[in-house]
């Protein structure tokens, strides 16, 4: 495959998984009138996941499969952060927050990219760059003046509506941590990843579910119910869940990461415009804000272009030979190693 082959294909895998997972997020607000988000988080995933188990046994063999001196708990600890933290809170989140919530909701995937670097900082003490902070400050801005409508005052106002938003932008940092929890197992492929905490991480889901309903918190879904959200539960699973997270795994192997990002604005755009034809039409200062969030990814993903080719041209260290020990000239700093936090909803 040529370069310009792997480059389009790259580009249409990306474009296929950040539109799937734009559109979930109007399709959850009919979703959510029928059924809680629980008991939708463990059907969709108890698909998705038999799938990802299938594929995997199919990629793989059953070495795939394998777990034996693997680290389980830490695998469940990230499955769970990913498919009880996101996958809970964010539908929650919009759910709490109504009409508006998918654009709310949506936005948050923007800024999955830029948490990235905040939680390197913290989980692996990689420092972001100085600029890469400010593009950071630049995208929670713009998600401010997205939940808010332009008036910060309704975000004290108005409790309810901030606790949802907060919830939306802690499930966005549940995501992230998943993500990153990828590092911590060099040896599996990004499909072994996927389905093993996948299972994992249902596992957790599960359990918080049964209890919520045995608690009362909400009610047992009826058959009628379940029967009614059977297309959205398809799309959920197939669309969004398996063949819009191998679109971005692929797509990010074929283009890397730094370019595979900057189609996470596809997600807030793609909900924004199938919310407006529905008849959601975002606020002005919506547009400002999502627009803010997506220069501050794309100014960010430029200026780390920028610091990697300063240090590709930097001149290497000479060492010179001597009789004892060598002395190295020279300077060059390593540019930071871009962060890809996006989504595989």
């Amino acid at each position: 495959m040529n370069s310009q082959n792997t480059y389009t294909r790259g580009v249409l895998l990306c474009l296929l998984a950040t539109v799937s997972w734009g559109a979930m997020f109007p399709l959850m607000d009919s979703t959510l009138q029928h059924i809680d988000p629980f008991t939708f988080t463990v059907m969709r995933y108890t698909i998705a996941g038999a799938m990802f188990l299938v594929f995997l046994r199919l990629r793989e063999g059953r070495e795939g499969l394998r777990l034996k001196g693997e680290r389980i708990g830490l695998a469940w600890l990230f499955g769970t952060a990913g498919f009880a933290g996101f996958q809970f809170l964010v539908f929650f989140g919009q759910d709490l927050i109504g009409e508006r919530g998918a654009l709310n909701a949506s936005i948050m995937m923007a800024t999955m990219p830029m948490m990235g670097f905040l939680v390197n900082w913290v989980l692996k003490k990689v420092v972001p760059p100085k600029f890469s902070l400010v593009f950071i400050a630049m995208s929670f801005v713009g998600t401010i003046l997205v939940v808010s409508d332009g008036d910060i005052g309704s975000l004290i106002a108005s409790p309810k509506t901030a606790g949802a938003d907060a919830l939306l932008l802690f499930a966005a940092l549940c995501w992230v941590v998943y993500t990153s929890g990828a590092s911590y197992f060099p040896t599996w492929s990004p499909i072994k990843y996927t389905a093993i905490t996948t299972v994992l991480g249902l596992a957790s889901a599960t359990v918080i579910t049964a209890v919520i309903l045995a608690a009362g918190g909400v009610p047992v879904p009826t058959a009628g119910a379940v029967g009614s959200i059977l297309p959205q539960l398809a799309y959920m699973s197939v669309i969004a869940g398996f063949v819009g997270v191998l679109g971005w795994n692929f797509g990010n192997r074929y283009l890397g990461p730094l370019n595979g990002v900057l189609f996470m604005d596809v997600v807030p755009i793609t909900a924004f415009v199938i919310s407006a034809l529905t008849g959601v039409v975002p606020a002005g200062m919506q547009i400002v804000g999502a627009s803010l969030t997506a220069a501050a990814l794309v100014l960010n993903n430029l200026y780390l272009r920028r610091v990697a080719a300063k240090a590709a041209a930097a001149p290497a260290p000479v060492v010179a030979s001597g009789s004892g020990s060598g002395t190295a000239s020279g300077t060059g700093s390593a540019a930071p190693a871009p962060v890809a936090s996006g989504s595989r909803s």
